[in-house]
Formats: structure tokens, C-alpha cells, sequence
């Protein structure tokens, strides 16, 4: 099994990387996002319950988050293997997450960190455009991802719009909140001896590489 939490601001580039690694490997990524949706949609218990809080505005509570984590880990694609991604976000829940592993006599074998300064992650998100027909995604700031005729989508012909998240004032606020409560993560698995701490810039295919290698010594 390789079971692996990948952490990273947003613009880090985690989608992407987790994106290409499961693919490469056949595991499943894991975002309790997701497994909120999955759940609403399917109307079970866990997802109604969920949804009663989504739908008064409020947090969905950690113990309820947990749940359908450790529901998602026991389904049958996970039995390879998972990336976590976006879960956990505190300490108080990669304690919770710690505990009901090992309860399960599992762990994690190590935790990813892409580490990118504040100016790019600001860059990046600016960067962003979705494709108003297919929902394509690109970066007009980074060429790897930039779309070959500016505003116009290579797959369809769409056109290109920002989402109103993606604005620098707003990114700003999103990565400082991530700072504010999910950065104390690094250091708390740093001091468990299950960090691993890659360079956010560069080429994507140089942190697939760098990770691949992380992968195939588990």
C-alpha cells in the first residue's frame, strides 16, 4: 500500500501532482470535498447529516468528517493504496486521522510538502482560467498551462473566464488562512519523521519524478 497525505497552499499545484501520480500508480485521490458530494448525492445517513450543516452555513464537524473519511478508505480501490488531498487541515484532525489508523493497525507512510512562496502562489491563482463550455483548466502566468490563443479554450473553442476565487485579493486571503491553519501541519509531521518537503517551483514533471522515487522505496 502506499498511503500518502500530500499538503500545499492553494496554487501549490497539489491537484495536478495528485492528479498524475494516481493515475501512474492506481490509487484513488481522496478530498473530503469530494466525499461530501459523493455522499449528498448518494442521500446516505453520513451525507444527510452532513448536509444539515452545509446547508445552515455552518462547518461540517470533525467527528462527522472522520467518518466519511474512514467510510472512503474502506471501499475497495483504497486497498492499494490513497492520496489524502485537503484532508487534514488541522492538528486537531491529523490527531483524529493518527488515531483511527492506527486503530486499524494502518498508518501513513509519508506526507508531501510542497513548499512555494506567497508571490507565486498569488501568480498562479491569478493565473487561472476555466473554459466556459468543457470547464478545461489553464494558467495564463505559467506556459506549461497557458491555452495557445489567449481567451479561447485548445479543446473546444470556448471561451475563458476567471472565477471570482481566483482574484488576487481573494487568493491572497485563502493563503493566509491556509497558513493560518493548516501550515502547523509541517512541523507536526516533521517532528513524526513522515515529511517530505519538495520545491513548489519548477516543472510538474520534476515533482512526478521527485515523488515517483518517494512511491517506489515504500
Amino acid at each position: 500500500m502506499k498511503k500518502i497525505i500530500l499538503l500545499g497552499a492553494p496554487g501549490s499545484g497539489k491537484g495536478t501532482l495528485a492528479e498524475r501520480i494516481t493515475a501512474k500508480y492506481g490509487i484513488p485521490q481522496i478530498s473530503t470535498g469530494d466525499i461530501l458530494r459523493q455522499n449528498i448525492a448518494d442521500g446516505t445517513e453520513l451525507g444527510k447529516k452532513a448536509k444539515a450543516y452545509m446547508d445552515k452555513g455552518e462547518l461540517v464537524p470533525d467527528a462527522l468528517i472522520l467518518d466519511l473519511i474512514a467510510g472512503r478508505l474502506a471501499q475497495p480501490d483504497a486497498n492499494d493504496g490513497y492520496m489524502l488531498d485537503g484532508f487534514p487541515r488541522t492538528i486537531a484532525q491529523a490527531e483524529a486521522l493518527g488515531g483511527n489508523l492506527a486503530e486499524g493497525g494502518s498508518g501513513i507512510d509519508f506526507v508531501v510538502y510542497l513548499n512555494t512562496p506567497k508571490d507565486e502562489l498569488i501568480k498562479r491563482i491569478s493565473g487561472r482560467r476555466l473554459c466556459s463550455a468543457c470547464s478545461k483548466s489553464y494558467n495564463v502566468n505559467n506556459n506549461e498551462f497557458a491555452p495557445s490563443s489567449e481567451g479561447v479554450c485548445d479543446a473546444c473553442g470556448g471561451g475563458l473566464i476567471q472565477r471570482p476565487d481566483d482574484t488576487e485579493a481573494v487568493a491572497e486571503n485563502r493563503i493566509d488562512v491556509y497558513n493560518e491553519q493548516t501550515l502547523p501541519l509541517v512541523e507536526y509531521y516533521r517532528n513524526a519523521g513522515l515529511l517530505i518537503e519538495l520545491d513548489g517551483m519548477g516543472p510538474v514533471y520534476d515533482k512526478v519524478d521527485a515523488m515517483s522515487r518517494l512511491i517506489e522505496k515504500v
